[in-house]
């Protein structure tokens, strides 16, 4: 036992003084948000009852990640990063069985010619639009959601190399995601690019993404912009999807819908559902600590799939007023309420009525 301990006790200095070699050479932080609310929705089951929850934020999940960088000289650096998106309600992890499934990627970076990155990370559309292009930073409530939340397996690629460059005003996102098939280099492969040009109060973005699933391809174009004045941003933006996967109507699709789950229970391809989506929003730094949000957004599906398995075109939008006030540089309280209705082929996103209107209060902490 003795021998046990004192083994112990050498192996930690040792350890102790490596980490602090190692710290002498890079960085590495420890960060997060931890974000809940309580929300009430109407229309919850197809009973057409009200809910009262406690669940996620509407614009920000609760995560913790770890990230670092180590100066190879030259203007060259290695990176890393890990993110793990948790629910705070109830202490699970967001993604069952996947400790780190927000992030986690290795690469290098340069101050001249930008960084290459490999692993699990989000695509090139998700990071343009959650981080500049969308008010809401792509909502999380199910009720806000839009095209490119109901992307799902698409925001997020695994086994993926991407490109991030900024030249002057312009940057530059590329990421291709690797099947894995025997056989074939395209199954279940990924790509996609972005292109934002940043000039004194205007910003522009233009981006292209293809997903194969199984031999059926979806593709998604987008435009985008936001103007600022003084301390109102304007957005607006336009995107474009033709999706054969299937996945796309299985992502709408609510839990909680038994009827339309009864018929439809995955992916199915070759429906052809091609979508196109439109949304304006505003941001309004009305003081320093408060900030008001709107947002609406429109999408028009043609060839969507109904709870009976046949297809029709259908038409769902929503509208979101969201105000944040902060208690401090690192907390702030927020309330938001939102109305989504859909039409044709878009009611099987409902479990009841084919609306939903939602008023949610919530607390978040960002470390």
């Amino acid at each position: 036992m003795r021998h046990t301990q004192i083994a112990t006790a050498v192996g930690g200095i040792a350890l102790a003084l490596a980490c602090q070699s190692s710290f002498a050479q890079s960085s590495v932080t420890l960060y997060g948000i931890v974000d809940t609310s309580i929300r009430y929705l109407t229309n919850a089951n197809a009973n057409n009852d009200s809910q009262v929850q406690m669940g996620v934020g509407p614009i920000t999940g609760s995560r913790w990640g770890m990230k670092g960088s180590e100066d190879l000289g030259g203007g060259l650096k290695a990176v890393f990063r890990l993110e793990n998106g948790f629910n705070l309600w109830n202490g699970q992890l967001a993604s069952s069985n996947t400790l780190f499934n927000r992030m986690a990627y290795v690469g290098v970076s340069s101050d001249k010619y930008g960084t290459v990155t490999m692993g699990r990370q989000n695509t090139p559309l998700f990071d343009q639009l959650g981080n500049t292009f969308d008010p809401l930073t792509v909502g999380n409530f199910d009720q806000d959601g839009w095209l490119p939340g109901a992307l799902g397996y698409g925001l997020r690629q695994n086994n993926s190399v991407k490109y991030d460059g900024t030249f002057g005003g312009l940057q530059i996102e590329g990421m291709y995601s690797f099947g894995g098939v025997p056989g074939s280099v395209g199954a279940n492969s990924m790509y996609g690019f972005t292109t934002t040009y940043s000039a004194g109060p205007v910003q522009l973005l233009a981006g292209y993404q293809q997903n194969d699933l199984n031999s059926a391809k979806y593709r998604v174009a987008n435009l985008g912009a936001v103007y600022a004045i003084g301390p109102v941003h304007l957005y607006g933006g336009w995107l474009w999807g033709q999706d054969n996967t299937g996945m796309l109507d299985f992502a709408f699709m609510p839990a909680t819908n038994s009827v339309a789950s009864n018929v439809f229970t995955g992916p199915k391809t070759n429906n052809n559902r091609i979508d196109n989506a439109l949304y304006a929003g505003a941001t309004w730094q009305v003081t320093s600590p408060l900030q008001l949000t709107a947002a609406y957004y429109y999408d028009h599906a043609k060839n969507g799939r109904n709870a009976d398995n046949t297809f029709s075109t259908g038409v769902r939008y929503s509208a979101v007023l969201l105000a944040e006030y902060s208690l401090s540089k690192r907390t702030e309280v927020y309330g938001t309420v939102d109305f989504m209705r859909g039409t044709g082929s878009a009611t099987v996103d409902f479990p009841g009525r084919n609306n939903q209107t939602g008023v949610a209060v919530g607390l978040r902490n960002i470390f």
